[in-house]
């Protein structure tokens, strides 16, 4: 391995952090407030989860082309990340600062997802090349510190839309925060040019059969499931706290909790992992996210601390599904000598399919049923959305715990 990608590894932290802040602006982050978003627009609950899922179907295409791409050209990594997050700052000023309609929001989208998808795999990419070149296996290491910069991205960027709309009002305040993401993501990646100081070494032609082989086939199945309560919550959090709880004036502090926990949780997770390992660490995990949907979904109207306590309970959760899952993948991806760019346009593709049949769902089925953002719902839609908000997230947490529980306790790395 290249000395001058052992001396990027020794200075990471930084570097690695900020980068991945502004990358989990566009994940987490948008699926909380992209449906409130095009809501205040006019956009109907079914057309946005129409528009989420017929993204996602672009990305069963590009991501993993996009991850043969990046291992065919690995010399060029740093070029394919500044143009990466180029288009990410233009997707995102398109689609909040200029707020067009229908059909300029879905060219936007296409920009930013694209974008953002070739800039992940990168980064996910170069980390395996940095653990390679520390020495040992660090992936869970480099884990934390993506990781804490991820989620300290996540309560930006999530709760930055509620507080510019305090001040500025919904139209400008959707406006500064779009323009304020574009402006950010040009000055992190000039801070972060050092994680891309050398080239890795050329990988091994990417062999489905080999990758299957060696558990990559269950681990984006167990991804895929574990991240669909995340993916359902983030797309209704802020129709749940306004018009099942009655606190939209709490949103922006409920958020700031959930993922304020979730980052100090990181470390403790990773510590936990080192000593234990990653497949026991993971069921107590998911036991602990049953535990807070079943709170939520029992909450009365108007209950302040007890919704903190669950946002806190959920943001503890969400920070080991963080850490340990990825880096699990990548560990596995090391160990068996699988090509990382092609190994984490799949893990791309996954999430975000994740995060887009949510959308594609709950929305329309809410809809359906008679929900309005915002509007005089009757007992029948609030009680449809406490439903898809807390009871769906459960089932679907027991059958991630089922995966979990099925994976061998040797043979992945811990």
């Amino acid at each position: 391995m290249p000395d001058t990608l052992a001396l990027a590894a020794a200075k990471i932290p930084w570097p690695l952090m900020l980068f991945s802040g502004f990358l989990a602006a566009a994940g987490l982050p948008l699926y909380v407030n992209l449906p409130h978003f095009a809501a205040s627009l006019g956009m109907s609950l079914s057309a946005i989860g129409l528009l989420m899922i017929g993204l996602r179907v672009l990305d069963f295409v590009q991501d993993p082309a996009l991850g043969l791409l990046i291992d065919r050209f690995r010399d060029q990594r740093r070029r394919m990340a500044g143009l990466a997050i180029l288009g990410m700052a233009v997707g995102f000023a398109a689609t909040f600062t200029l707020q067009p309609g229908l059909a300029g929001m879905t060219v936007a989208l296409i920009v930013l997802f694209t974008a953002y998808s070739l800039a992940s795999i990168l980064f996910y990419a170069q980390g395996v090349a940095i653990a390679e070149a520390s020495g040992g296996d660090h992936h869970y290491r480099l884990a934390g510190y993506r990781e804490a910069g991820a989620l300290a991205g996540i309560v930006i960027a999530s709760a930055a839309p509620s507080l510019l709309i305090g001040v500025l009002g919904e139209t400008a305040g959707y406006a500064a925060f779009g323009a304020v993401l574009a402006v950010a993501g040009l000055v992190i990646w000039r801070l972060s040019l050092g994680l891309w100081a050398a080239s890795p070494k050329a990988p091994p032609q990417f062999s489905p059969t080999a990758f299957l082989r060696a558990g990559g086939g269950r681990l984006l199945m167990l991804g895929l499931v574990n991240t669909l309560p995340v993916a359902i919550t983030s797309s209704l959090f802020l129709f749940f706290v306004q018009d099942r709880l009655q606190l939209a004036a709490w949103s922006g502090a409920f958020l700031v909790l959930f993922f304020l926990t979730a980052g100090i949780s990181a470390p403790l997770w990773s510590g936990l992992v080192a000593r234990h390992g990653s497949v026991r660490v993971l069921v107590p995990s998911m036991g602990l996210a049953i535990a807070a949907f079943i709170g939520a979904a029992a909450l009365p109207e108007g209950e302040i601390l007890g919704f903190a306590l669950i946002c806190a309970l959920s943001g503890l959760t969400l920070g080991a599904d963080m850490v340990i899952l990825p880096a699990l993948f990548a560990s596995t991806l090391a160990v068996a000598q699988i090509p990382a760019g092609a190994g984490f346009g799949l893990w791309a593709f996954t999430n975000k399919l994740a995060l887009a049949l949510a959308a594609a769902t709950v929305l329309p089925l809410l809809g359906a049923v008679g929900y309005v953002p915002g509007g005089a719902n009757s007992a029948q839609a609030l009680t449809a959305l406490n439903l898809c908000y807390a009871i769906l997230p459960c089932i679907l947490k027991l059958l991630a715990i089922a995966l979990v529980i099925r994976l061998p306790q040797e043979g992945f790395a811990s």
